[in-house]
C-alpha cells in the first residue's frame, strides 16, 4: 500500500472529509485531494503531522511494504549497504522518465534509418548487375547508405547524450525517497500492458519480416526480386525495432529507479560486464553478411547467416553472462 492510499484509508477511518483534514494540516482540499490521487506527496513536515493526527508511525506512512499501523518490517541483512547510496526525489525520477519519452522516440529513428541504410546499396547493386554502369551505381549505393548511418546518428547521439545524466542509475545502488517507489510501481503497473503489446508486435513482426524473401526463393524468382525482398526484411524489422526500442525503454526506465528485472544490484553489476557484448556481435554479422553476399552474389542463400546468427548469439550470450555471474560470486 502506498502512502497516497494509506493518507485516503486512515481519514476515512477517521471519519474526516478531504476538507476538514486539510484544516487540520493548514492545506487546500486540493493539496489533500492530490496526496490522496498521488498527483503530489506531502513534504517531510506534513507527514510528521499526519503521523500525529492518525496516530501512527512515520514508518507505516512511508514504507510501502509496511501494511499495518502497528507492524515493524525489518530490513534484511542482503539488502542493507555499508556505503550510502544515492536518493531519488520525485523531481528527479519524473525528470528522468521525461527524458527517456523524450529520448526513445529519436533513438528508434536513429535506429532504424541506420537499418534501412543498406537497402539502396543493395538495390542498386543488383540492379545494375553486369552492367556497365554497376561500379558508378555500387557508388551510389554507398554514398546513400553513408548518408542514411549519418542522419540515425543525428537522432542517436543527442538523445544518448541527454541519457547521460542518469548512466547512474545503471551502475550504482539508489534510494527511492518517501512516497517515490510506490507511485513509480503504480506507473510502472499501468504500462504494463502497452509494454506487452509493443514487445509482442514488434516480435510477431521480426518473425514475419522473413516470409517474403522465403516466397521468392521458393518461387524462383530473379535475382533482383530476391534482394528487393531482402531490403523488404529490413524495412520490416526497422519497424519494428520502432516498437521495441520505445516499449524497451520505458519499461527500463521503471526498473531503473525501481532496481527490479535487469537493473537489481548484483544485475547492474553483470550488464557493465557484458553490455558491449551484443552491439559488437551484431555489427560483425552484418558485416560478414554484406562481405559474403557480394563475395558470392547469392543473396538468395546468405540470408540463413541471420538465422545462424541468432542461434549462435543465444548461446554465446548466455555463456558470457554465465562466466559474470560466476565472477560476481
Amino acid at each position: 500500500m502506498i502512502l497516497a492510499e494509506k493518507i485516503a484509508l486512515l481519514r476515512r477511518q477517521t471519519g474526516w472529509s478531504q476538507e476538514e483534514l486539510a484544516n487540520q494540516l493548514n492545506v487546500s482540499r486540493q493539496a489533500v485531494s492530490k496526496w490522496e490521487s498521488g498527483a503530489s506527496i506531502p513534504d517531510l513536515d506534513k507527514v510528521l503531522k499526519l503521523s500525529a493526527l492518525f496516530e501512527v508511525t512515520t514508518d507505516y506512512l512511508l514504507k510501502d511494504e509496511q501494511e499495518q499501523p502497528d507492524a515493524a518490517v525489518p530490513v534484511p541483512q542482503e539488502e542493507q549497504s555499508a556505503e550510502p547510496c544515492r536518493t531519488i526525489s520525485l523531481d528527479e525520477a519524473n525528470e528522468y522518465l521525461a527524458t527517456v519519452q523524450a529520448g526513445c522516440g529519436k533513438l528508434a529513428a536513429g535506429v532504424g534509418l541506420c537499418i534501412l541504410s543498406p537497402i539502396p546499396l543493395l538495390l542498386l547493386g543488383a540492379w545494375s548487375d553486369g552492367t556497365l554502369n554497376e561500379d558508378r551505381m555500387v557508388g551510389i549505393g554507398v554514398v546513400l547508405l553513408l548518408v542514411l548511418v549519418a542522419l540515425g546518428l543525428l537522432f542517436i547521439l543527442p538523445a544518448a547524450f541527454r541519457l547521460e545524466k542518469f548512466e547512474y542509475l545503471e551502475k550504482e545502488e539508489i534510494d527511492l525517497a518517501y512516497g517515490v517507489a510506490g507511485l513509480m510501481e503504480r506507473q510502472k503497473r499501468e504500462y504494463e500492458p502497452t509494454y506487452r503489446r509493443s514487445m509482442t508486435q514488434g516480435v510477431v513482426f521480426c518473425v514475419l519480416a522473413v516470409v517474403p524473401l522465403l516466397a521468392s526463393d521458393a518461387l524462383g524468382v530473379p535475382v533482383f526480386w530476391v534482394v528487393a525482398m531482402v531490403g523488404l526484411l529490413l524495412a520490416i524489422v526497422a519497424g519494428a525495432v520502432q516498437l521495441l526500442i520505445r516499449a524497451g525503454m520505458t519499461q527500463g526506465g521503471f526498473d531503473k529507479l525501481l532496481q527490479t528485472g535487469e537493473y537489481t544490484l548484483r544485475e547492474k553489476w553483470t550488464n557493465r560486464r557484458v553490455g558491449w557484448f551484443s552491439g559488437a556481435y551484431w555489427c560483425l554479422v552484418t558485416a560478414v553478411y554484406l562481405a559474403v553476399s557480394f563475395w558470392n552474389d547469392n543473396w538468395k542463400r546468405s540470408w540463413i547467416i541471420w538465422a545462424v546468427a541468432g542461434l549462435v548469439f543465444a548461446a554465446l550470450y548466455s555463456a558470457v553472462r554465465a562466466w559474470a555471474d560466476r565472477k560476481n560470486q
